[in-house]
């Protein structure tokens, strides 16, 4: 086991915690499974940060936040010490990390996407052990999710800048090129299984999460953006139902975030 109380070759964690309670990182076995002391340091919005609370309520672990309001943040000390002076920040045991998609990227590596009771014995080390979790199963479906991710990211990237500096008379453009901005991934998910699975291969990964929180938030901005889109729309809707993340969306913690810090969505 190593300094964060990771076993090694192990990629399932269990947790029998509830989400928010603080946990003892120092003896992180409870009831005999791995209890992963999570902490997301962020501001009291969904942000950058819905994607990596969607993927680990769904995947059953536990986690703290600790929120940071605008005052504290102004004051300065805690800005300073993040590494590139802005969040979230990310705790993992003794592992801190900076930058959302670098979050999402471990996440996706050091989690299974099936869950420890469907496999057992031997077997199941040697397939635990050689698993990539929730970045596909190979090397080339890694690739494609990094694809996939990184496309979200660039509409991320445009939505942000809507929002924060450009809602009033950006919007109207915004709407008008929003489906362009969407076909390509109605077109990555009519490659894979006909747009009947996920966004690659046969098993949820991190972009998944990344790519839903994006729809979720645009069908707030535009209740009608996936209407010319059936692929996605039953692709949102299709992930949305999965029982734990069906439960995460309606929970009170995510209904009541707000999506920006601006009041703007």
């Amino acid at each position: 086991m190593n300094s964060s109380g990771r076993t090694k070759g192990l990629c399932v964690r269990g947790v029998t915690t509830t989400r928010g309670q603080k946990q003892d990182c120092a003896n992180p076995k409870v009831s005999g499974k791995l209890v992963p002391p999570y902490t997301i340091v962020y501001f009291p919005v969904r942000g950058r940060c819905e994607a990596m609370r969607m993927l680990l309520a769904d995947q059953g672990q536990s986690w703290k936040e600790e929120v940071v309001t605008k005052e504290t943040w102004l004051q300065g000390p805690l800005k300073a010490s993040c590494l590139y002076g802005q969040l979230p920040k990310f705790q993992d045991g003794d592992l801190t990390l900076y930058q959302s998609n670098a979050i999402l990227r471990h996440l996706g590596r050091s989690l299974a996407a099936w869950p420890v009771s469907s496999v057992s014995g031997v077997g199941a080390c040697i397939l635990l052990s050689c698993c990539s979790g929730l970045y596909g199963k190979d090397q080339r479906e890694a690739a494609l999710l990094d694809v996939v991710n990184d496309g979200v990211e660039d509409l991320r990237c445009k939505y942000v800048m809507l929002i924060y500096t450009n809602y009033e008379a950006g919007k109207e453009e915004y709407l008008k090129a929003l489906p362009g901005y969407l076909k390509p991934f109605e077109t990555l998910l009519s490659q894979n299984e006909g747009g009947q699975a996920f966004i690659v291969g046969d098993q949820i990964s991190f972009a998944d999460y990344n790519l839903l929180d994006l729809l979720l938030i645009h069908q707030v901005l535009a209740p009608s953006c996936l209407d010319s889109l059936p692929l996605l729309s039953a692709y949102v809707a299709r992930l949305s139902a999965r029982p734990k993340l069906k439960a995460f969306l309606a929970s009170l913690e995510h209904v009541n975030r707000p999506i920006n810090g601006n009041g703007k969505q």
